[in-house]
């Protein structure tokens, strides 16, 4: 989407013609008024006149005006029908049946226009329902959820479609990855019901800046695409427009290489799933405590392990490596340790490390390699003074299942944790039999190995073993490993990695599976654990700071957005477990929100409204004033405290 004003004929056309030289396939442009729209016109001719057929698309959120004039320009309208032609005061009104379809009367006559306007020149229309902006109509009766959105697009499709128009495509954005994936499934699931069959255009709105918003992104865009659901692509950054396109392109890439390798291979038959794609719930585990201060499963936030990239003999690597990550990072600490244990002689160098780091990290995960038994490890000298959490982990296949029932009595009788890593049919054909009668105690699971055809739908593997689990180890907390053999065609450079974990572990989150995480692609030890929290963090399932929710900039932005969301950044960005929502505009401001505790949103050209809630508690703000009253609303409600010196954000 351009961020120029659309009236800037000139500058908006640079901007579109720069996209798509970069590899945009549609390009977006507000029409937030009439006069907008009817620029349109003369931007769509310099377009076209330098050789350039991208499809353009004019968004429209309030006035049908701009609407019936955009759609004489434009392949595409986006219309938001919580905002076109409906009420959104956030009054709270019992709607009577009678009185609901009185509003959809309404409505039908507002919105008929614009859809025999679009039939008649042959435009295509996006109906496109953003989280936080629905009308109070729908509020009422369904609650700002994701039944609410799916609800508010099918009215207008349904009046669409009593004029035969079916040039529709459908999106269902939230700056919560959460919520835009469950509200994505219903639409697909609502719209089979009814017979519909229309496109899908994906998108976290709001998502913000830098890595959080690649993150956010990628778990929402990415578990979707992963469902083999998805056909248009946009990734919203507070940033340059051109800086989307290639973590679009990387996402759907991503996309066509599993929808590929999944094609290639024979029907299977359907299995049984017990978790439900449209409600997040999650899944009930064993509490297991892991170190001092540490606990996996139970009702504790997923934990931490990180794998060093050195190799165990190089001691003072892992040490320094380790110290230095634990006193730079703030409140994203390595709870676990990843170590390899290839040989029975690595085992000695376990000794010095566990002595030097076990104040330092909550506990050690040693990775047995196959050329380990168990009498390797019934002989080794185990440590005992000032013992630290240790969870052994070993890739078991299903002819060894009497081996996994050794090893987890072994663990059992020294306190430690049992890792076992195994595929869903081996722990259904072998491994579970044995392990069922010994119960969950101080047992996890993982499946980072397999064979290429385990290994074709890395998220899929992990959704079969937990069901799996259901059948023998119901409460086993799972391990979600980021590991080479869970990756699609992985490349070397530190964005791809933080898209092929954002979406295995964001999409396993967001269905409620996983007690623990590791990042194991990424080489520095410092930034793998960043990004595993802020992978929680993306996926709602451990907050470890303040949480932004910024909207890309375009025609309608009353101030700049990304030196202005760097300075908040900068401000607050030590608060952990508040949201604040930063927008450019009304129209992106109480509604689209959502769920933020504070909110700075451009109420005039160089003044700012300042928000709790979805509430406006202060007016026209002087813009270089605001910043500093944000900071004061956050005191006076409690929110503040002071950031620690010396250490770093996330």
């Amino acid at each position: 989407m351009t961020t120029t004003h659309t009236q800037d004929v000139e500058a908006t056309v640079r901007q579109t013609l720069a996209l798509a030289e970069a590899g945009c396939e549609i390009v977006r442009i507000t029409a937030p008024n009439k006069a907008a729209a009817a620029a349109l016109g003369e931007i769509s001719k310099k377009v076209r006149a330098a050789k350039c057929d991208v499809p353009l698309v004019a968004d429209i959120h309030f006035l049908p005006s701009a609407a019936m004039e955009a759609a004489k320009h434009v392949e595409k309208v986006r219309i938001n029908p919580g905002n076109y032609a409906d009420k959104k005061k956030f009054a709270v009104q019992e709607y009577s049946d009678a009185a609901y379809e009185a509003e959809l009367e309404r409505l039908h006559e507002a919105f008929s226009p614009i859809v025999l306007r679009c039939k008649e020149l042959g435009r295509a229309m996006r109906i496109g329902t953003n989280h936080g902006s629905l009308s109070d109509r729908i509020m009422n009766r369904y609650g700002d959820t994701p039944l609410g959105m799916v609800e508010c697009a099918l009215e207008f499709i349904r009046i669409a479609e009593s004029h035969n128009f079916h040039e529709i495509c459908l999106s269902m954005k939230a700056s919560n990855p959460k919520v835009m994936i469950e509200a994505y499934r219903l639409a697909v699931a609502r719209m089979d019901e009814a017979g519909m069959n229309y496109p899908l255009h994906l998108g976290v709105t709001e998502a913000g800046d830098g890595e959080d918003a690649r993150v956010k992104s990628a778990i929402g865009i990415g578990t979707l695409l992963y469902d083999g659901l998805g056909d248009t692509v946009r990734v919203s950054l507070t940033e340059d427009p051109i800086y989307e396109l290639p973590v679009a392109r990387d996402l759907a890439d991503k996309a066509m290489a599993l929808w590929s390798r999944c094609a290639d291979q024979p029907p299977v038959e359907p299995t049984h799933d017990s978790i439900d794609p449209f409600q997040f719930e999650k899944r009930s585990t064993r509490a297991i405590e892991f170190g001092p201060k540490c606990t996996i499963g139970g009702e504790a936030p997923p934990a931490v392990i990180i794998k060093t990239a050195s190799a165990i003999e190089e001691t003072q690597a892992i040490i320094q490596a380790v110290c230095a990550a634990q006193m730079t990072l703030r409140d994203s600490k390595v709870e676990g340790l990843l170590l390899q244990i290839k040989q029975p002689q690595d085992l000695a160098h376990f000794g010095p490390l566990h002595e030097a780091l076990h104040s330092v990290v909550q506990g050690f995960v040693l990775e047995l390699g196959s050329a380990i038994d168990l009498a390797d490890l019934e002989t080794y000298d185990w440590p005992t003074d000032g013992l630290a959490g240790i969870l052994l982990v070993q890739m078991i296949a299903r002819e060894d299942a009497y081996y996994a029932a050794q090893l987890l009595q072994f663990c059992r009788d020294r306190r430690f944790i049992c890792g076992i890593d195994c595929s869903a049919q081996a722990l259904r054909e072998e491994i579970g039999a044995q392990l069922a009668p010994m119960g969950s105690e101080r047992l996890i699971l993982s499946c980072a190995s397999g064979t290429a055809e385990e290994s074709i739908h890395p998220v899929g593997r992990y959704r079969a073993l937990a069901e799996a689990a259901r059948e023998f180890l119901p409460d086993v907390p799972i391990w979600i490993r980021n590991s080479e053999d869970n990756t699609l065609a992985p490349k070397d450079y530190f964005s791809d990695r933080l898209l092929e974990s954002s979406i295995l572990s964001g999409a396993l989150l967001c269905d409620g599976i996983g007690d623990v995480i590791s990042i194991e692609t990424e080489p520095l030890l410092d930034k793998a654990t960043t990004l595993a929290y802020n992978v929680l963090q993306g996926a709602r399932a451990r907050i470890s700071k303040t949480e932004f929710v910024a909207c890309p900039s375009c025609g309608r932005t009353l101030f700049d957005l990304q030196s202005v969301t760097q300075k908040i950044r900068a401000r607050t960005d030590h608060l952990k477990g508040i949201t604040i929502a930063i927008m450019g505009c009304i129209v992106n401001g109480p509604g689209e929100m959502a769920d933020a505790d504070f909110g700075y949103v451009g109420g005039a050209p160089g003044k700012i409204n300042l928000y709790v809630g979805k509430e406006c508690v202060k007016y026209n703000v002087p813009a270089e004033e605001a910043l500093d009253r944000l900071v004061d609303l956050i005191k006076e409600h409690g929110k503040w405290v002071e950031a620690q010196p010396g250490a770093e954000s996330l």
